[in-house]
């Protein structure tokens, strides 16, 4: 893993190194907490900082044979890092191995390989580093070179840290609030009404209707867009159309206030008619929609019951969902009501699914319908390739808005860089085989809108 990394030939090492390798990141969907962000958070060790909360060392670490105490349970900070270091030589081929590896010497200046008999001293040297002042949440975000990002934030979420953060003059990172109301679509959920009345007391509205509900989410979306919001996300793992009149759909609404039992097909039915109100309000304000498809997830019950979710006990789910797109993207055109959309897949059989229906709605704004990065499972190597020849193969390459890291480690940076690597190797691949002109002017441009011009544009942000 020297300089030239992942670089095969001379065209891709111009590439990254003349004009991907220094854009800034623009890292529009993490999952980062916005308090720690504005508390500045410190922590006492790598462990903290690198394992806890991070599903995907789980999964490997599971897979490894490791003990549930050395990975959510009580076992020490040292001894869950020892147990990371003696699993890391085994996640050859896995880019959890080159995350490892980029990340310890990226912000850590390690190049020695995380191995068993190499813990302690990485250990040591980390949290030796770690104590300094240098070496907190916002430090890693400037280190990387972050000039904003978008955490995600449920609609009954405080957003008391999103204002802090905008006042707070001394840190020049836009961290911006991502509206992610999958609880409104869900009528069905045990927890639906719990959700409604925090919503309700949220924005001092009794919801007793309806439309009572519609005032709350929008007022609700009037919030986060005071707070520099631009974008929305949505999880679909289950049918989303349906099409219903309003009266149905308002009496759906009161039959789950009375606490009656819903049916799949009213269900359904809420699903899309809420999904299709937001993303008017969306357009409305000037948003981009994003539209996460396929996730299956807690399919272990008892660790669902154990630890709770995101706890790594999602996969990829399959199931037909392409009608269901097609008509509410229609539906919405329709009423010339279709927000910027970013459509992502977790089941990368899906890939030529959304790329060829993004370009159904494609309009005056560039890129106005995307085909999104190669998302949680897929965001490797072969998942990356698969994501950007098929998204240049039916639609434009040139348009898209890059990479994101969807993380909650403050460490993950570097997989931009991953990313930036592998996006210029296949741009030089394509320049040296002859499928497009030696222009490094205009080469060096569509890289920098990859790596940061194309979203920042996408999203109307201005950055300083």
């Amino acid at each position: 893993m020297d300089e030239n990394y992942l670089l095969e030939s001379q065209t891709a090492r111009q590439l990254f190194f003349d004009y991907a390798k220094d854009m800034p990141i623009f890292d529009y969907h993490c999952h980062l907490p916005a308090q720690e962000i504005a508390d500045d958070k410190k922590f006492d060790n790598l462990t903290q900082l690198w394992l806890n909360g991070d599903h995907y060392k789980w999964r490997a670490l599971r897979a490894n044979g490791i003990p549930e105490d050395y990975i959510t349970g009580h076992k020490s900070d040292r001894e869950k890092f020892q147990k990371w270091a003696e699993t890391v030589p085994f996640t050859m081929g896995n880019p959890l191995f080159q995350w490892t590896h980029l990340e310890l010497n990226r912000y850590f200046g390690i190049d020695t390989p995380l191995k068993p008999d190499t813990a302690d001293s990485i250990w040591a040297t980390c949290n030796r580093m770690l104590e300094s002042g240098n070496y907190s949440a916002r430090s890693f975000i400037t280190k990387s070179n972050v000039k904003a990002l978008c955490t995600t934030d449920d609609p009954i979420d405080s957003l008391v840290y999103h204002e802090k953060l905008k006042n707070d003059e001394t840190f020049k990172v836009k961290v911006l609030p991502t509206f992610r109301p999958d609880m409104a679509l869900e009528i069905g959920h045990k927890s639906f009404l719990e959700w409604i009345n925090k919503l309700g007391d949220i924005e001092n509205i009794a919801i007793n209707s309806l439309e009572d509900f519609y005032l709350a989410l929008k007022n609700r979306i009037e919030d986060f867009h005071a707070l520099g919001c631009r974008l929305s996300d949505h999880s679909l793992s289950a049918a989303f159309y349906s099409k219903a009149s309003e009266e149905e759909i308002s009496k759906i609404f009161k039959k789950r206030l009375n606490r009656q039992i819903i049916v799949p097909e009213e269900e359904v039915k809420f699903r899309a008619a809420i999904l299709s109100h937001l993303a008017q309000e969306y357009a409305k304000h000037g948003w981009a929609m994003q539209l996460h498809v396929g996730a299956l997830r807690n399919v272990n019950s008892k660790m669902f019951k154990s630890i709770g979710i995101n706890t790594g006990f999602d996969t990829i789910a399959n199931f037909n969902f392409i009608n269901d797109l097609a008509n509410i993207l229609d539906d919405l055109e329709s009423v010339g009501l279709l927000p910027k959309t970013i459509l992502y897949c977790l089941n990368p059989t899906d890939n030529y699914l959304l790329a060829a229906m993004a370009g159904n709605f494609q309009s005056h704004f560039p890129g106005k319908i995307q085909f999104g990065a190669a998302w949680w499972f897929n965001d490797h190597e072969d998942g990356m390739l698969a994501q950007m020849k098929t998204l240049a193969n039916v639609g434009l390459f040139s348009r898209f808005v890059g990479m994101l890291t969807d993380s909650r480690s403050f460490l993950s940076y570097p997989r931009h860089e991953y990313f930036r690597r592998i996006m210029c190797n296949l741009v030089g691949h394509w320049v040296e085989r002859g499928d497009f002109y030696t222009d490094f002017d205009f080469l060096g441009q569509i890289i920098k809108g990859i790596c940061f011009n194309n979203i920042r544009d996408f999203l109307g942000v201005e950055i300083d």
